[in-house]
């Protein structure tokens, strides 16, 4: 008894450690979302989209100028126990890169960019590319999906599962509104199947885009803009499977984690203990009556919670 006990109270233990080691931010999310690696990640600039190793050892996220002139993946890398401070990832800094995503055996990073082709140098839509870890642990050149994943509107926020199926938004080509998912089912030959739209409820009239699956398709998680019970500029929403593998009628989730602004750009640990997720909301100390000095001012619009991305964490309920 007393070493089953000793048993359970180690891996109690463990578990906080690895919970804590994974990420570099020393106070763990509540049920209320809070900022994510402030002063490392969040910062006050224009910071979105996440995704970690399934090893907890490497973190991509986006830096952007808020109008979009500028998208570039950042990169940290933990060693020895500790996180390093972000730099433009290997394979980001020239064009306009965003929305990073790990394979589940951390091989390959699959992500969004407006880069030309070589048999077209002068596109300039959105397209799903991917890049794969060499050998030595650097990355290899990027490649594009090809003409059955893309097209010449923009696919964006990829999101690949064990199986090899992808998801990602489309623009106004196979769904219902203007943005949409899609699913490519992979093929014998290492490439992809045409793209197949998510059934109604998932995809309506109004706007769906972002969306993180679970690696075994367990659930769905997205953002749709439009529906009647928006809080903000585009709300989250779950979805799960069922027994047969069909998606079940979606859930929006509650407040605070949707707020009166967008939230988006969903990330679910590998653990499946936390939400991590971008959104535009404003920090109270902005939005109150109270009277500002220039300096508090200049503080707050500076800060996090500014009206810009920022990036938010928060536990995640297996009962959305």
């Amino acid at each position: 008894m007393h070493k089953l006990t000793f048993l359970v109270l180690l891996l109690i233990i463990g578990n906080k450690t690895i919970a804590q080691v994974n990420y570099p931010d020393a106070i763990l999310p509540t049920d209320t979302p809070g900022l994510f690696a402030k002063g490392l990640i969040t910062d006050g600039l224009s910071n979105r989209d996440f995704t970690i190793s399934a090893n907890g050892d490497e973190i991509f996220y986006t830096l952007q100028q808020p109008r979009f002139v500028t998208s570039t993946i950042l990169h940290l890398i933990k060693k020895n126990g500790k996180w390093g401070k972000p730099q433009v990832a290997q394979f980001s800094g020239r064009y306009k890169d965003l929305e990073a995503a790990f394979s589940p055996d951390g091989q390959t990073i699959y992500f969004s960019s407006n880069r030309p082709t070589a048999n077209n140098p002068t596109k300039n839509d959105f397209d799903i590319w991917r890049v794969k870890r060499k050998p030595n642990g650097s990355w290899a050149e990027p490649e594009n999906l090809g003409p059955i994943v893309n097209t010449d509107k923009n696919e964006f926020y990829p999101s690949i599962t064990r199986n090899g199926n992808l998801y990602f938004t489309v623009e106004a080509v196979y769904g219902k509104g203007s943005e949409d998912i899609v699913i490519c089912k992979p093929n014998v030959n290492g490439g992809f199947n045409k793209p197949e739209s998510l059934p109604q409820d998932i995809n309506t009239k109004y706007d769906e885009f972002n969306a993180f699956v679970d690696p075994y398709e367990q659930f769905i998680l997205f953002s749709s803009d439009g529906r009647p019970d928006n809080l903000g500029r585009g709300d989250l929403y779950i979805s799960r499977k069922d027994k047969t593998g069909n998606w079940l009628p979606v859930k929006h989730l509650p407040a605070p984690i949707n707020s009166g602004a967008i939230d988006y750009c969903p990330f679910v640990s590998w653990d499946k203990k936390y939400l991590i997720f971008t959104s535009s909301r404003l920090n109270k100390d902005l939005t109150n009556d109270k009277p500002k000095s220039y300096l508090q001012l200049k503080a707050l619009l500076s800060g996090a919670g500014n009206g810009w991305d920022d990036i938010y964490w928060v536990k995640f309920n297996p009962d959305w």
